[in-house]
């Protein structure tokens, strides 16, 4: 969710491939630009930014390539204005198939303007990137998604299957709105569909081009954010104890940062690294199938390691990501706080 930046080959690249699979016309990459031009340009942030306004743009562009307003619907809550949802339906050629949902989410994390080089609602390209909050997760997939539909209703294109495209809000915030429950629980019929397209596997180019693999979400870590909160009777800073908030808040995230939960394999983690090793140059493969060995080879998963995606699917992985702490300059804390973030590993409980 906090990945600024995505190769812009990849996105443009994925329209094209996408669209010749389906059809033999060619992508428009002008279309394509504007569509991610405008979603990420759109602030859908819960703070302060608009899903619907989003799936108000995106529905305008679908009205604009003929389809009608009949099959597009903007889905709001009732009492959150903010969190709307877009459905639309490409009708198919064949009655009786089952429909194929493209699924995205709009609503991006936040962004503080001050901790970015660039505006994070402004979509920049440089040097085969593109910059901007939600560029990559998800507004890149749902450009691509709405872009497939404009295409295929301009066309006059028309799949076996119904084509239904739904733009949802809350993914990053399901503990305040999650578009899919919502949908599922009020609107269910429109996006009933036999099969689904949605983030979460993902591929890889080779620097030349061409495809290297593409992954399939078979497994998904269960996610949990911990609040830790020291609290004290506080003072005056001129008379400092040793019992601080801070100090003992910090010496309990010092405990976690040395902690490391351990690696576990199941069956779908098993044959990842299985497959990565046909695929991975040398060394990688090598560890891969060192961390597979029975018995294992510690200095091989060491390595896989300082692999942040390779890490992560190796284990449990627990991390500080918010502090708050103290309230006057020349007062003694009362109160510290962290946000600890848990991703994890299937089979384990919050609980536990």
């Amino acid at each position: 969710a906090m990945t600024p930046v995505v190769p812009s080959r990849l996105v443009l690249g994925s329209l094209l491939g996408l669209t010749i699979a389906a059809s033999p016309a060619q992508a428009d990459e002008a279309s394509l630009r504007a569509i991610y031009k405008e979603l990420v340009e759109t602030n859908t942030t819960l703070s302060v930014g608009s899903c619907t306004k989003a799936a108000e743009a995106m529905a305008a562009r679908l009205e604009a390539a003929g389809m009608p307003s009949s099959a597009i619907h903007i889905i709001v809550p009732p009492k959150l204005p903010k969190q709307g949802n877009l459905v639309a339906e490409l009708p198919g050629s064949s009655p009786s198939a089952g429909a194929l949902l493209l699924l995205a989410h709009i609503d991006v994390v936040e962004a503080k303007r001050e901790d970015w080089e660039r505006d994070p609602f402004r979509l920049v390209e440089e040097n085969g990137y593109f910059y901007g909050r939600g560029s990559s997760d998800d507004k890149a997939m749902a450009a691509i998604f709405v872009d497939l539909v404009v295409s295929f209703e301009r066309e006059g294109y028309r799949p076996s299957r119904p084509i239904k495209l739904a733009l949802t809000c809350g993914e990053e915030t399901p503990y305040d709105f999650n578009g899919v429950q919502y949908l599922l629980e009020h609107n269910r019929d429109l996006i009933q569909a036999a099969f689904a397209l949605n983030e979460g596997g993902g591929g890889r180019l080779s620097p030349t081009g061409e495809r290297l693999y593409n992954g399939v979400l078979a497994g998904e870590k269960v996610y949990q954010d911990f609040r830790l909160e020291i609290r004290n009777p506080g003072g005056h800073s001129s008379r400092p104890t040793r019992d601080n908030a801070i100090y003992r808040l910090a010496a309990a995230l010092g405990r976690l940062q040395a902690y490391e939960f351990p690696v576990e394999f199941n069956d779908t983690t098993h044959a990842f690294f299985e497959r990565m090793a046909e695929i991975e140059p040398g060394k990688i493969a090598a560890d891969m199938r060192g961390a597979l060995a029975k018995p294992r080879d510690e200095a091989a998963l060491e390595r896989l390691k300082q692999d942040p995606s390779y890490n992560a699917i190796l284990h449990t992985t627990c991390v500080a990501t918010m502090l708050e702490a103290g309230h006057a300059p020349n007062a003694l804390p009362q109160r510290a706080t962290a946000n600890v973030n848990c991703r994890i590993f299937p089979g384990h409980s919050q609980e536990e």
